[in-house]
């Protein structure tokens, strides 16, 4: 479980169970969330395909998680010049070439303005130029909606700022976890409920996981950030919530999610997710508010690592919701 530094990443061996041992532990803990559960190891489905349209065919092949920045980064107020390149992160998590996927902040010095990133790359290698599926979910200038886009249909970095919870794989097929649950019962979101699961069972032993699972029905509490930053410095929960633009957005929504049972001392958030559409809506998932008729399935890997780059030195606990 050693850790190392190097440049500003440090490097942390994670535990990783057997993915029967992973479904099993699942299948107990989300009981307690949903009346209808089924945890199973299966086949990745080919992510080329809709509603995913994903850059690669999986999530598999040497899984890891990276936490970039942070959430003290964009509050209490932002530090504009924390600018990442997805591609590098890939080479920082000793896997280049790799898939990427998760949730994060759009690049200002791109955009110009402030958005919500859902990072899909399968990144640079070997003389290959990286193909990005990213998409971002801004507030609409003229409605106050959210206004979804393709990010490479407009830009043709794969840059992203302040902040980014990212699984990294080879984005090959391969075996993964599937979680179909319906019907919440409990007080957790599916991420919340994955990620309590795990650290009741594992306790002081840190499991991570990465990947992607749909919202097939019901609706989903969201939020955007504005577009302007914060002229005042955002001190307390309520004054982050009262900047965020808050919204309930309708199924199907496809979801890029990372999580960590514990923080082994790293400043870690602990979950994150955004997700996208075909219909126009996306951003930062909280949960579902339609309990007695949600349905999800989705597709997880643990990691084997985790590498936490350009931890912030100042810190705090406020807006990681």
């Amino acid at each position: 479980m050693a850790t190392e530094a190097k440049h500003g990443i440090e490097k942390f061996v994670l535990h990783q169970p057997r993915l029967e041992e992973l479904s099993d532990v699942l299948q107990k803990g989300l009981k307690e969330n949903f009346a209808d559960v089924h945890v199973s190891v299966t086949d990745c489905p080919d992510l080329t395909k809709h509603p995913f349209g994903f850059p690669v065919k999986g999530i598999c092949g040497k899984p890891r998680i990276a936490d970039v920045g942070g959430v003290p980064y964009l509050i209490p107020v932002a530090k504009l010049d924390k600018i990442y390149d997805i591609n590098t992160v890939a080479r920082d998590t000793d896997l280049p070439g790799a898939f990427i996927l998760g949730a994060g902040a759009a690049s200002s010095r791109t955009l110009g303005i402030n958005a919500e990133l859902m990072p899909l790359v399968h990144t640079e290698h070997e003389g290959k130029p990286a193909v990005n599926g990213s998409y971002v979910a801004r507030i609409s200038p003229t409605d106050g909606g959210c206004l979804l886009e393709k990010y490479s249909e407009k830009y043709h970095d794969c840059d992203f700022g302040l902040l980014g919870n990212l699984y990294v794989s080879e984005g090959k097929p391969g075996k993964v976890i599937e979680i179909r649950a319906s019907r919440r019962i409990g007080q957790f979101s599916l991420v919340t409920a994955i990620r309590k699961s795990l650290e009741n069972h594992y306790g002081d032993k840190p499991v991570a996981m990465g990947g992607t699972f749909i919202i097939e029905k019901g609706k989903a509490k969201a939020h955007i950030m504005p577009a302007e930053f914060s002229a005042c410095p955002l001190n307390t929960e309520e004054e982050v919530n009262n900047w965020l633009k808050h919204f309930e957005m309708e199924a199907p929504l496809i979801c890029q999610s990372v999580l960590v049972s514990r923080d082994p001392g790293f400043d870690l958030r602990v979950e994150h997710t955004h997700f996208f559409s075909h219909h126009g809506e996306g951003g930062h998932y909280y949960t579902d508010t339609t309990p007695d008729i949600v349905e999800y399935v989705g597709y997880f890997l643990p990691a084997e690592f985790l590498y936490r780059i350009d931890r912030p030195v100042e810190t705090h606990k406020i807006g990681r919701d």
